[in-house]
């Protein structure tokens, strides 16, 4: 780091639009926080947990969550304001750095704006657009306006190197700050081995996905209980969505234990034999727990459309693209039925080769990831801390 300013206290401008990249966020506050000093100053947009770090969002990022194609035009007024207000305010602060975490449609569009205006301003992103399923012309794109890229999944560098990427590190994924949290004590896993065993059901974490995924999920445990199957659903969920999952699941014929707590849900994972999710993160928090699994997912027709000439891999699970081969079984579209779905996870619930196999992969990919014992969110600051001039 070179200027007197700088050394005395450097100005951070934080931008994360949605809860994971708001979790990030607070974790990497944290860490420059107790590398910079007191005298660092923080500003930017987040949520509750950069808000436990003394951020004053500029504006509420709830605003924001929004998922799909369907659902941009009609925000479509809201979220350009926003873009304008947000790049106002980096512009009006002159930060030393500024870091936008993930939900690149709409931080990337801030960064565009900021370059233009303020060359001087180094910018770091951290987690990188997903350039390696779909629009890969976008990681040479962003050479122009990204000084440094902080990556999350331990593939992305060579992606980046390959595309004509900017600079890209792997700092390592926030769960493996949670591995102690997903491992099961010696009575856990008595409990994993134990009848009946507990099948987590993980239909995702939006109310278009509760909608899309429910009635499936329910259809699925009603063939699993026919075909003599003996288990015990639970279904973790976030506080807001209790309700909405709660009456969907009211139709079901065998219904599950609800669990909204972050360590409920933990406990849960701790003692489960196998799941049924939702493709997404949760994939990788599974497969780090060491719980096999079965995934799914369908999205709408216009957006399958799309998705269907644009996405470049064999997979969209995250442990499958870790490991580069197609272990986890995924169930996307057409072909996320019940009658696909039951079969498939009578084979993880039992002692078979489909699940001895999983457990092999779990070890490589805890492997794969590894940051030497060093926490993610450090690495990540030290990144940061980097392109501060």
């Amino acid at each position: 780091m070179s200027g007197g300013k700088t050394l005395q206290g450097p100005k951070v401008f934080v931008i994360a639009a949605e809860e994971s990249g708001d979790r990030l966020g607070a974790g990497l506050i944290k860490a420059l926080r107790e590398r910079l000093g007191p005298a660092a100053t923080f500003s930017g947009i987040g949520g509750s947990h950069m808000a436990e770090q003394g951020l004053v969002s500029l504006f509420p990022t709830e605003q924001l969550a929004i998922i799909g194609l369907v659902a941009i035009p009609k925000r479509l007024p809201m979220i350009l304001r926003r873009i304008r207000e947000a790049t106002d305010a980096v512009i009006a602060a002159k930060p030393d750095v500024l870091v936008i975490i993930d939900s690149p449609d709409f931080t990337h569009r801030v960064a565009r704006r900021v370059r233009a205006a303020n060359p001087s301003i180094p910018i770091v992103n951290y987690v990188s657009p997903t350039v390696w399923v779909w629009r890969p012309g976008r990681a040479r794109k962003m050479r122009a306006y990204v000084d440094r890229l902080l990556a999350v999944l331990p593939f992305e560098p060579e992606v980046h190197r390959k595309l004509g990427g900017p600079p890209c590190s792997y700092v390592g994924h926030p769960l493996l700050d949670d591995l102690g949290a997903l491992r099961p004590d010696a009575d856990e896993q008595a409990r994993r081995a134990a009848q009946p065993p507990v099948l987590l059901v993980l239909p995702g974490s939006r109310r278009s996905e509760i909608r899309r995924n429910m009635a499936i999920f329910g259809e699925t445990l009603r063939l699993l209980r026919e075909q003599g199957v003996v288990f015990e659903p639970v279904l973790p969920t976030i506080p807001h969505l209790v309700e909405a999952v709660r009456a969907s699941a009211a139709t079901w014929p065998v219904r599950p234990t609800i669990v909204a707590s972050e360590s409920d849900k933990r406990a849960a994972f701790r003692v489960a034999r196998a799941a049924l999710a939702k493709s997404g993160t949760v994939t990788l928090e599974l497969a780090l727990a060491g719980v096999p699994m079965v995934t799914a997912y369908r999205v709408t027709e216009l957006e399958a459309f799309i998705a269907r000439r644009v996405i470049q891999t064999s997979s969209i699970i995250l442990p499958n693209l870790i490991l580069g081969e197609n272990v986890i079984p995924e169930f996307l579209q057409q072909d996320f039925t019940a009658e696909n779905l039951a079969p498939a996870l009578r084979d993880v619930l039992a002692d078979t080769p489909a699940r001895q196999r999983q457990f092999e992969a779990f070890a490589k990919i805890e492997q794969i990831m590894s940051t030497g014992g060093r926490k993610p969110s450090v690495l990540a600051a030290e990144g940061v801390m980097a392109a501060i001039r």
